[in-house]
């Protein structure tokens, strides 16, 4: 019953899973060759209906954004392959037999659709998880290093914690959660670039790189030192 060839696809599926989340493990892949190398404007495709719903909208609810992409194909790969056995099982312990052509291939949708939400509910948290083992005790290093988002947004002040992908001075790839400052005027999107600029626990203050926030800030930081100087 465990080795029936039906169960082939889900099995290399599965396989595939684990070894996505073994080269996380073990080959230290950055976020640049992780996330969707995509532009957000290009993935603008409104649908007809009363709001329009877009492609990038619909890639955040799959958890895109939410937590780097290596991880989520290994978390989707691996629930895909172990829902479509479950099913084949219970499919044969309520018919007596090997769900074939048609409800095969219903299973198979049912399992795609499944592992596809359930991804998607386990991709925050998956993230968070991912972000505190990526930070480092010396994470004050990460203080005026330039990033870019990688959550879907960081949300206005009080409204949330978004996540940051950064370069350490050496090179070494870090995903933090991020906030802005109270008196930021610009929200950054995803793949926006983004500057650090203060630690506030084990979350980072960042603000939209050359924009008008970086501007206010760069003035802030040049009063002290004027001052001094007269």
């Amino acid at each position: 019953m465990l080795f029936h060839l039906v169960h082939l696809p889900y099995w290399i599926v599965l396989g595939m899973g684990v070894l996505l989340f073994l080269t996380v493990i073990v080959g230290d892949i950055g976020d640049e060759d992780a996330e969707v190398d995509t532009d957000a404007d290009a993935l603008e495709v409104d649908i007809d209906g009363e709001e329009g719903i877009s492609l990038l909208t619909l890639l955040h609810w799959l958890g895109v954004g939410r937590a780097p992409l290596i991880l989520l194909l290994a978390l989707d790969f691996s629930l895909l392959g172990v829902l479509g056995w479950l099913l084949n099982v219970l499919f044969y312990l309520v018919s007596g037999g090997w769900p074939m052509g048609g409800w095969g291939a219903l299973i198979a949708i049912v399992a795609i659709g499944g592992s596809l939400g359930l991804g998607s509910l386990c991709s925050r948290p998956l993230g968070r998880i991912f972000a505190q083992f990526s930070e480092d005790a010396s994470g004050d290093r990460l203080l005026g290093c330039q990033g870019h988002v990688s959550s879907a947004q960081i949300p206005p002040s009080g409204a949330g914690i978004g996540q940051v992908s950064v370069l350490d001075a050496a090179r070494n790839r870090l995903t933090v959660p991020a906030v802005l400052p109270p008196w930021a005027t610009v929200i950054p999107q995803y793949r926006q670039d983004v500057l650090i600029i203060d630690r506030q626990g084990s979350e980072y203050v960042v603000i939209a790189k050359d924009s008008l926030d970086e501007g206010l800030w760069l003035r802030q930081q040049k009063q002290p030192s004027d001052e001094q100087h007269s």
